[in-house]
C-alpha cells in the first residue's frame, strides 16, 4: 500500500454535450480495472442532479446503490463515498448505510461525508432542504459519529432527531469504519479536526499546490486551536485529470504526458496531502486506462 492514496472517482455523471451515460456493466468494468491497476480507492460521488446556466441538465446514479455494487464486485480495494451528502439524507440512516457497506465490502468501506450543497438547484428540484447546510451538518454529525463510534445516539435537534437509536446490526468493523469529511472551507475542516480520520477539500479553480497548500496550513491551526495532533488526520485532495489531453488545456484539471501527471502528483504529496482523488474525464474506459502509466511513472518516482 502506497503512504500517498490514490483513488479513482467513477463517472456517475452524465458528460458531454450528448449527456452520455457510463452504464453499469462499464462502471463495474471500471471498477475492476482501477483495482487491478493499482488505485488504492474506488470512490462513487453523491450528487443528485446537475445544471449549469440554461444547459440540459446532466444526470447522476445514485451513488450509495453504486458504492453497495462496487463494493459486492470486487475484492480489495477500498471502497468509498465521496462523499455523502449530509443535507439530503437521515442521520441515523447514513450511519446505518455505512456499516451496511462495510458489511458488504468485508470491512473495506472509507465513508465519505460532507454538509452537502444545494447548487445548482438539485434540492429544490427533488423536494429537498437547500437551507442551514452547515447547522444541519452539524446535527447530524450528533448523530452519525456515536452510532459510528459508540453503538448508539440519543440527540434532539431543530432539524435531526435520533431517540435511543442503536446501530444495529453492524458490520465487521463496529466503532472502527474510517470517516472522511469533506469540506474546502474552514468549517468543514473544523469538522474534520473534531470527527474524522481525513479532511477532504477539492481544486476549485486551479490544479496546483499553489491553490491547495494554504488548506493544509488552514487544517493544522485548526488542529492547534482544538488540540488535535496534526499528525493524525489525514489529508486528501480531489481534482480533474484528463489523461488523454493536451498539457495545460484547462487551469482547473491536470493534463499532459503520464511523467508530467505524475510529477504533479507527487507536488501535491510534498506540500501536506496524503492522498489524491482523480476524476478522470472523459468518464471513459479510455481515459481510465490512459492512467495506468501515470500510476507506474508514480510509483517508478518514490
Amino acid at each position: 500500500m502506497r503512504s500517498f492514496q490514490i483513488g479513482a472517482v467513477m463517472p456517475l455523471m452524465q458528460f458531454g454535450p450528448e449527456r452520455t451515460t457510463a452504464r453499469w456493466t462499464e462502471i463495474r468494468e471500471m471498477a475492476l480495472v482501477a483495482e487491478a491497476m493499482g488505485f488504492d480507492t474506488v470512490w462513487t460521488p453523491d450528487e443528485l442532479l446537475w445544471r449549469v446556466d440554461d444547459a440540459a441538465p446532466q444526470g447522476v446514479w445514485e451513488g450509495v446503490a453504486m458504492a453497495g455494487a462496487v463494493a459486492a464486485v470486487t475484492n480489495t480495494v477500498t471502497v468509498g463515498t465521496w462523499v455523502l451528502s449530509a443535507l439530503h439524507r437521515n442521520a441515523g440512516l447514513s450511519a446505518k448505510v455505512a456499516e451496511t457497506l462495510d458489511e458488504i465490502s468485508g470491512g473495506r468501506f472509507l465513508f465519505g461525508l460532507g454538509a452537502g450543497h444545494s447548487w445548482p438547484g438539485q434540492a429544490q428540484t427533488f423536494g429537498l432542504p437547500e437551507d442551514n447546510i452547515f447547522g444541519r451538518f452539524a446535527e447530524a454529525l450528533e448523530i452519525i459519529v456515536p452510532l459510528l463510534r459508540g453503538g448508539r445516539a440519543d440527540f434532539e435537534g431543530t432539524w435531526h432527531a435520533a431517540r435511543d437509536l442503536p446501530q444495529a446490526p453492524v458490520g465487521p468493523r463496529p466503532n472502527a469504519i474510517p470517516l472522511l469529511i469533506g469540506g474546502n472551507g474552514p468549517k468543514g475542516q473544523r469538522h474534520a479536526v473534531r470527527h474524522a480520520d481525513i479532511w477532504s477539500g477539492y481544486v476549485e479553480e486551479r490544479a496546483h499546490p499553489d491553490e491547495m497548500a494554504p488548506r493544509i496550513a488552514s487544517l493544522e491551526a485548526i488542529c492547534a486551536e482544538e488540540g488535535r495532533d496534526p499528525a493524525t488526520i489525514g489529508r486528501s485532495v480531489g481534482l480533474s485529470v484528463r489523461p488523454l489531453a493536451a498539457a495545460a488545456e484547462r487551469p482547473g484539471a491536470l493534463s499532459g504526458s503520464a511523467q508530467e501527471i505524475a510529477d504533479a502528483f507527487h507536488a501535491f504529496e510534498a506540500v501536506g496531502y496524503t492522498r489524491l482523488e482523480v476524476m478522470f474525464g472523459p468518464g471513459t474506459m479510455a481515459a481510465l486506462e490512459a492512467l495506468r502509466p501515470v500510476l507506474e511513472a508514480f510509483d517508478g518516482g518514490r
